[in-house]
């Protein structure tokens, strides 16, 4: 008997295996968010995330340790960890917390694409630099990361041959470093939204 129900073919082969999917798929997730926000410096509700990560953990493993002959709760761990993974992954990408540096490569002239990154309130900062086939511009900034693709159709439009990089910032000091707005900017709106051969 596991949790104090019938031991019916239904119950073991099927609503056992998926209450430990669910159970794996919760917990592995938590665990997937949980490591972002440690690498991103958010240290006090990473615990919390590992709190219920660890005690649903404990419920699916101890139905595994009651059915150890049920070949379909092994089956149902392993795929609850799978889709798990995903999850986590999944959910991260929808919250899009934290903070990311852009660094954009431009062998042209950077100014249009300058320009309408500062007009979006970020702060840019730009280097002279040398590349493979001649001198280029590097201009570098820190943005939010559910503002990302929004930047990015910006290089897109303004510098279509332009390099760029995108990476996680853990902390960024000053006074408002992160201002980009595009709220109530008819031309960065029209810009952004603009589809390619328009």
């Amino acid at each position: 008997m596991a949790l104090g129900l019938p031991e019916t073919a239904l119950f073991q082969y099927g609503v056992l295996p998926l209450a430990i999917v669910v159970a794996r798929v919760i917990d592995v997730s938590l665990g997937t968010v949980r490591v972002i926000l440690l690498n991103r410096g958010m240290r006090y509700l990473a615990p919390l995330l590992g709190f219920f990560e660890v005690l649903i953990w404990l419920l699916a493993i101890g139905q595994i340790m009651q059915n150890l002959s049920n070949w379909a709760c092994y089956l149902a761990y392993a795929t609850g960890f799978a889709l798990g993974n995903f999850t986590g992954l999944w959910i991260e990408g929808r919250l899009a917390m934290g903070l990311a540096l852009v660094r954009i490569v431009v062998a042209t002239d950077p100014s249009r694409l300058k320009r309408f990154l500062i007009k979006a309130g970020y702060r840019v900062t730009t280097m002279d630099a040398s590349g493979a086939h001649g001198p280029v511009e590097i201009l570098f900034s820190i943005i939010r990361r559910r503002q990302l693709a929004r930047v990015e159709r910006v290089i897109r439009r303004c510098s279509p041959r332009a390099f760029y990089t995108i990476e996680d910032v853990r902390f960024a000091s000053g006074p408002e470093p992160l201002a980009g707005r595009f709220r109530g900017r008819p031309q960065l709106r029209s810009l952004i939204s603009r589809r390619k051969g328009k």
